[in-house]
């Protein structure tokens, strides 16, 4: 039976790297491999330019309907002064909320090809290979009150709320824990409880859940340590679960050691239906619509294709064409072919050549 994804190239360089998954997917059906149906829809500015809204309705009943979400990145400088509930962004953050999406799977790893792209030496990132678990759906981005509240005098106040339930850390505990026995067996759990009462909270429940994964090192980590540590010795790490706010910062900071946001896919899943075990899902690179280079053929579309890699790893259990997927990668990359961003060295190539590159060694 056929399995339907929603594409979502979004705005500025999602629709270029979108059009290199697409070419992939064409291929992967017509040699039997997958039987996906694709539908398409507009997320972000050019949603809010066609329907007023970031996402419409009718796009939103797509995703709720489709097997994955495949997503681009959305915003420029062009909405910067849209009202703040149609900005680009609220377009991901309703999808996230409406799809229940808890669970921020953000890999940062270093292919051996890259390593000296990296702001650290080599000797420090090479075989690097971090799953940092996000929550995604709690925490101060979703809690209330929010606001900015005018006091007079020329002073305001701006609040954001922090809250968490024992429910929502539980789940995203018990994920970031299954999916270290795919891996080393180590989990650290990152909060501020030093200064936090959330952060006591995550702890108490995170402490809790993992006594019922015994095979398991589970290990305490402060937040403000995580991130110092991630510069000092990264590879000590393997699976790191935290909440929102911390997971956003630590990530973007794990990207980077790897050489280039460009480079770096993610997942975004819900609970597992109760009748049918499968997840709400949406798949994206890491990086943003960089408005500065779309249009010009130059955007580095790994991500994107290593993003849906793990849409066919997590959603659909295609788990040997994922990892088919990833090696051509890393194939192409040994083989010296560069985009602009991880450009030392190499054949400087642009987004449809590098794309191409990657389907003709899957094709082999």
């Amino acid at each position: 039976m056929a399995q339907k994804l929603l594409l979502l190239p979004g705005d500025g360089i999602g629709v270029e790297i979108m059009k290199e998954v697409e070419k992939l997917i064409g291929w992967m059906n017509s040699q039997g491999l997958t039987d996906f149906t694709l539908e398409r829809g507009l997320v972000g500015g050019c949603a809010y330019d066609a329907h007023g809204e970031a996402i419409s309705e009718d796009d939103m009943k797509k995703a709720l309907a489709a097997d994955a979400v495949i997503f681009g990145a959305v915003g420029g400088p062009k909405w910067d002064k849209v009202p703040y509930d149609k900005r680009p962004e609220a377009g991901l953050l309703r999808l996230r909320k409406d799809l229940g999406l808890f669970a921020n799977l953000r890999p940062a790893i270093c292919y051996p090809a890259l390593a000296d792209a990296s702001s650290l030496k080599r000797e420090l990132v090479e075989g690097l290979d971090i799953l940092i678990v996000r929550e995604l759906t709690g925490g101060v981005y979703f809690g209330e009150p929010k606001e900015i509240t005018d006091l007079g005098n020329g002073q305001k106040r701006a609040v954001d709320t922090q809250v968490y339930e024992t429910y929502e850390i539980e789940r995203i505990v018990r994920v970031a824990c299954d999916l270290a026995r795919t891996r080393k067996h180590k989990v650290h759990s990152a909060d501020k409880k030093n200064v936090m009462k959330s952060g006591v909270l995550w702890d108490e429940v995170a402490q809790r859940v993992a006594k019922d994964y015994p095979d398991l090192e589970f290990q305490h980590i402060l937040a403000d340590n995580a991130a110092m540590q991630l510069v000092r010795n990264p590879k000590q790490f393997d699976v790191m679960v935290t909440d929102n706010l911390f997971g956003d910062i630590l990530s973007d900071a794990a990207a980077m050691l790897t050489g280039s946001l460009g480079m770096l896919p993610s997942a975004s899943l819900g609970a597992p239906d109760t009748a049918t075990g499968k997840r709400k899902a949406l798949y994206e690179p890491v990086h943003g619509s960089a408005p500065d280079i779309a249009g010009k053929g130059i955007a580095n579309p790994i991500a994107m294709i290593a993003s849906f890699a793990m849409a066919l790893r997590y959603s659909f259990n295609l788990v040997g064409l994922a990892d088919q997927v990833e090696k051509a990668i890393a194939d192409v990359l040994a083989d010296g072919l560069r985009t602009g961003d991880i450009a030392q060295g190499g054949k400087s190539v642009g987004t449809e050549e590098m794309g191409a590159s990657i389907l003709k060694k899957l094709q082999a």
